[in-house]
C-alpha cells in the first residue's frame, strides 16, 4: 500500500539526526514536527521562530504562534524569537542542516519546482529559494502523482524552478529516491509497492 501523508512524515522525521536545525515547508512537510519524538532536532521557521514543537491539540491554539504557512504551532522551553532578518540570516548563512519541502515537480537532475503555477495567483516565493541555496540538505516531500495521475519526477521540470540541482533526497507515497548521477536511485519502496511499480510512475530515468 503507497504511504499516507502521515507515513510519509514519520519516514522524513526519520531522515533527521541529533542536534540539527531543520527547517520544514508548507503542507505535508509540517507534519514531521508530529514525528520526531526524543530526538533532539530544533525546528526553525522564516517568519522567526527557533524551537518550533508539534502541533497544538484542538482548543489549545494560541493565534500568536504560526509557523511561516499561518498554521498555528506550540513552542518549547527553549524557543527563541528573532526578526526576519535574523532568521534569513540563519539560512543564508548555512546554519540550517536540512529543509523537508513540499514540490510540485522534481526533476530528475535535483531541479526543483515547488512555488507557482503560471497563470495561477501566488502570494510570492517566500523563503524557498533562500531554503534550497542555503541549507546543507534538501529532502523534498510529495504524492507521486499529480491529480490527473501524471508523474511529478520528471525528466526536466515544466514550471518555474526554485532551485536548480538542489534536492538530494525525494520521499513520495509509493518510495525513497536518491538524486544521483544520470538520475533517480530507488532507496525503498513503501510496503506492497514493487520497485516496477514505482518505475512505472516515474517519468524521470530510474538507474
Amino acid at each position: 500500500m503507497p504511504w499516507t501523508r502521515e507515513q510519509m512524515a514519520e519516514r522524513a522525521a526519520a531522515e533527521l539526526a541529533d542536534g540539527w536545525y531543520v527547517n520544514l515547508g508548507i503542507g505535508i512537510p509540517t507534519l514531521v514536527a508530529n514525528y520526531i519524538g526524543d530526538k533532539d532536532i530544533t525546528l526553525q521557521s522564516e517568519n522567526g521562530m527557533l524551537g518550533m514543537g508539534p502541533f497544538p491539540y484542538e482548543g489549545e491554539e494560541d493565534p500568536d504562534l504560526i509557523n511561516a504557512g499561518k498554521q498555528t504551532i506550540t513552542e518549547l522551553s527553549r524557543t527563541a524569537y528573532f526578526d526576519s532578518a535574523t532568521s534569513f540570516g540563519m539560512i543564508r548563512g548555512g546554519k540550517i542542516a536540512c529543509a523537508i519541502l513540499g514540490a510540485m515537480e522534481v526533476a530528475e537532475n535535483g531541479d526543483l519546482a515547488n512555488w507557482m503555477i503560471p497563470g495561477k495567483l501566488v502570494k510570492g516565493m517566500g523563503g524557498a529559494m533562500d531554503l534550497v541555496a542555503g541549507v546543507k540538505r534538501v529532502v523534498v516531500v510529495m504524492d507521486h502523482q499529480n491529480k490527473a495521475g501524471e508523474s511529478k519526477l520528471l525528466k526536466e521540470c515544466t514550471l518555474p524552478l526554485t532551485g536548480a540541482g538542489v534536492v538530494d533526497r525525494i520521499i513520495t507515497n509509493l518510495g525513497v529516491l536518491d538524486v544521483v548521477e544520470g538520475g533517480l536511485r530507488i532507496v525503498e519502496t513503501a510496503p506492497e509497492v514493487s520497485e516496477d511499480a514505482l518505475r512505472a510512475a516515474t517519468e524521470a530515468t530510474i538507474v
